[in-house]
């Protein structure tokens, strides 16, 4: 299958492969140039690129009535508002999505922001089967989490699910965009990983201020930076419309029109699309590749014909 990709603005020094199905493209990126010309293909190092599935959170309540009436995400009903029943059938019909195309045993870490509807479609799609007391080690999800009617879900073979506040949803003035103390969160998910969060409480959302797109943007340009130093190759993001929509607006402004939007275009509730990032600044402290081979074992005489060709004309010059 043949993989579309481009580079994004000037703003960055990453670009973003999009890749219109599960099924991983070939080890090199497709740099969208000359626009009028078509796609002109450049080679890029697999070592220096990162695979990631973005997904948008399955169907939250406020999702419900704020698509009747946007005056609804204002009210306090919906604080960290929870998955629907809906969006309970989305998360197992991605999970079925992920198991069948193998995609969950290439995932090394599933990184979700903290809210209550983020992760229970974290650790619903890329979680263990249901979980029992007999089962050694913690569960991700105790029964009947956030009011989901759900069984506990085992964290075994699951990839290690990380929240992270750098993708969180639009901050501020909408109550569903605000999260419960961590506490709360770490007797719900016990084995989600909630370390790398600072404060107990939700200090990042104000009930005044409201976050403008700009800083969402500039917000979700930093989680892809941070995410290109993790050791990790593949990974899993689970997040929000908002954030993924004016983040993503960021990348591929030289591409197509058509690939743009494959890009940056508002995802459904639960869905997935993979792409590539990489760095092509970074000269000094990438990664080495654990596929690259450097030949001459044993070593012997290697001269390519065509160096060979100029010591021959060299030579003949000198004469």
């Amino acid at each position: 299958m043949f993989t579309t990709s481009c580079i994004n603005s000037s703003s960055s020094s990453h670009f973003f492969r999009f890749s219109p199905s599960c099924v991983r493209g070939p080890p090199y990126s497709l740099r969208c140039s000359g626009m009028d010309n078509g796609v002109s293909p450049s080679l890029f190092p697999l070592h220096r690129c990162k695979t990631i599935h973005l997904v948008r959170h399955a169907q939250g309540i406020h999702n419900v009535d704020g698509d009747k009436n946007y005056k609804a995400y204002m009210s306090e009903e919906y604080f960290d508002a929870h998955l629907t029943q809906l969006g309970w059938q989305q998360v197992d019909n991605l999970r079925k999505h992920v198991h069948s195309t193998g995609l969950i045993k290439n995932i090394d870490m599933v990184i979700t922001s903290p809210l209550l509807r983020t992760i229970q479609t974290a650790v619903g799609v890329f979680g263990g089967e249901a979980y029992t007391d007999k089962m050694d080690g913690l569960p991700l999800m105790v029964a009947n989490a956030g009011n989901s009617g759900r069984p506990a879900i085992s964290s075994l073979n699951s990839p290690p699910i990380l929240a992270v506040e750098l993708c969180r949803e639009h901050l501020g003035v909408h109550p569903c965009d605000k999260r419960r103390s961590i506490s709360e969160y770490e007797r719900l998910f016990p084995a989600v990983d909630f370390s790398l969060i600072e404060s107990d409480d939700d200090i990042l959302w104000k009930a005044d201020v409201r976050e403008t797109k700009e800083e969402v943007a500039d917000r979700g340009v930093n989680f892809i930076n941070w995410l290109f130093t993790r050791k990790e190759k593949e990974i899993a993001v689970v997040t929000h419309s908002g954030f993924l929509f004016h983040t993503l607006a960021r990348f591929g402004n030289d591409c197509h029109p058509l690939v743009k939007k494959e890009i940056s275009s508002h995802f459904a509730n639960c869905e997935l699309r993979s792409m590539v990032i990489g760095d092509r600044s970074r000269v000094v402290g990438s990664d080495s590749s654990s596929t690259n081979y450097s030949g001459k074992v044993p070593p012997g005489p290697d001269l390519p014909s065509e160096a060979a060709d100029e010591k021959n004309k060299e030579k003949d010059a000198s004469n």
